[in-house]
């Protein structure tokens, strides 16, 4: 495991990267949630079948949390403290990015323009608790409209949206993997990373 300090035009970001014992199959590039200074279990188990199953694992922490801050800024700032990182991290093979919650709204908007093969969304923060009118199904959608599977794992108690909510929405080639819990999917760690496994699986290999 090793960690790099990413200058970005939001400050330093850092780069945690969890190499596999063989050649990479390739690179999965995760993002944290706006809540906490440390990585929930469900991204830490996600890591660990990941590098098992031979793929390079870049855990991302956005300035703010390097910083010390305990609040994320605006979305456009965690875009471009998120596209700064991707730009400086070597690429190799297929590349997937994702996080959870704020995370993977970051990856699914940027998802295009780092040249992403595929998007995983762990507990999608479809709107935000109670306020289901204001949506973000628009975000989930993009990497959709740029040609890109998305595979979302959503708990099905989640107050940000429930599976049968982000179903409703979910844009064509995307998956929906449902798992027991709320928005917090630490107590369902293993059935996360099952499911994130099949979705690597599924994606295909580039050069």
């Amino acid at each position: 495991m090793s960690e790099r300090l990413v200058p970005t035009p939001a400050g330093e970001a850092r780069a945690t990267t969890t190499e596999p014992a063989d050649a990479p199959v390739g690179t999965l590039v995760l993002g944290h949630g706006a809540g906490g200074l440390r990585w929930t279990l469900d991204v830490t188990s996600t890591r660990d079948a990941a590098v098992a199953a031979g793929w390079r694992v870049v855990l991302v922490d956005q300035p703010w949390r390097v910083a010390g801050r305990r609040v994320g800024p605006a979305p456009a700032t965690l875009d471009v403290g998120w596209l700064a990182v991707l730009e400086a991290l070597p690429r190799a093979g297929t590349l997937v990015v994702g996080g959870r919650s704020a995370g993977a709204r970051v990856a699914c908007r940027t998802a295009a323009a780092v040249g992403a093969d595929a998007v995983l969304a762990l507990s999608f923060p479809l709107h935000p608790p109670g306020r289901p009118e204001r949506s973000r199904a628009a975000e989930l959608a993009r990497p959709a409209e740029a040609g890109l599977p998305v595979h979302v794992v959503q708990g099905t108690t989640d107050p940000f949206g429930t599976p049968d909510e982000v179903r409703a929405v979910l844009p064509p080639g995307a998956t929906l993997t449902t798992v027991a819990g709320p928005h917090a999917l630490g107590r369902s760690a293993g059935a996360v990373a099952a499911a994130v496994l099949a979705s690597l699986a599924a994606v295909p290999p580039q050069g």
